[in-house]
């Protein structure tokens, strides 16, 4: 789908074009969320949408869309996370949503939104290691909100341009968090690499007497 076809399914269906365009991001949207939620950021400066219920409609379709990731991730357990893997650009964006989630906790989800790609990862790897429903709700959807309400005030600031800035922010995105992943990636060579020299260098406990070790 182009950007026009978003425009004019906007201005067909309103709000709920907002909603399904961002809940639909989970499964491979063509437009990234950022693109879209400055898109209606955008149309309500422009007075084609309402700001207060445009806003809430593109809020609850960013979060409509990654707790469908959390259930899949939950129900469907490895198998979600094994399809994803599947497509190789998301297989290193899966580590290191895991290397997150091993050093942050659930402070991992607040970190992954600012990141294209590791934003609709993280439900399912969240969901695959069964984090409590209301602990995951506690905070994405309070970044969530955070999120939505900074790059939709960005829309109503740029307006015209939100086609293209939207685009350059998820561009850059993309780069830092997979430059990101490649780091996390490395780090974790390196450091198993480390302590599996380590445990091969350390000596045996020497027996003391009757045949026990120390």
């Amino acid at each position: 789908m182009s950007y026009d076809s978003l425009l004019s399914l906007i201005e067909q269906f309103g709000y709920a074009a907002l909603f399904f365009a961002l809940w639909l991001g989970i499964v491979g949207m063509p437009i990234p969320d950022e693109v879209i939620v400055l898109t209606g950021g955008a149309v309500s400066a422009g007075g084609l949408l309402h700001p207060l219920p445009a806003f809430l409609l593109t809020y609850l379709g960013v979060v409509s869309g990654i707790s469908l990731g959390y259930v899949l991730g939950r129900t469907l357990g490895s198998r979600a996370l094994d399809r994803l893997r599947r497509k190789s650009k998301l297989s290193a964006m899966i580590d290191y949503s895991e290397t997150l989630v091993h050093k942050y906790g659930s402070f991992a989800l607040c970190i992954s939104y600012f990141f294209p790609v590791v934003r609709h990862v993280m439900p399912y790897v969240v969901g695959f290691h069964r984090m409590p429903f209301r602990r995951y709700a506690l905070f994405s959807y309070t970044t969530g909100f955070v999120w939505t309400i900074l790059f939709f005030a960005i829309g109503r600031f740029v307006g015209g341009n939100a086609r293209q800035i939207g685009y350059l922010l998820y561009e850059y995105g993309l780069v830092v968090a997979g430059a990101a992943a490649a780091l996390a990636i490395v780090y974790y060579i390196v450091l198993r690499t480390v302590r599996a020299r380590r445990r091969k260098r350390k000596p045996a406990a020497e027996p003391c007497e009757g045949g026990t070790t120390l």
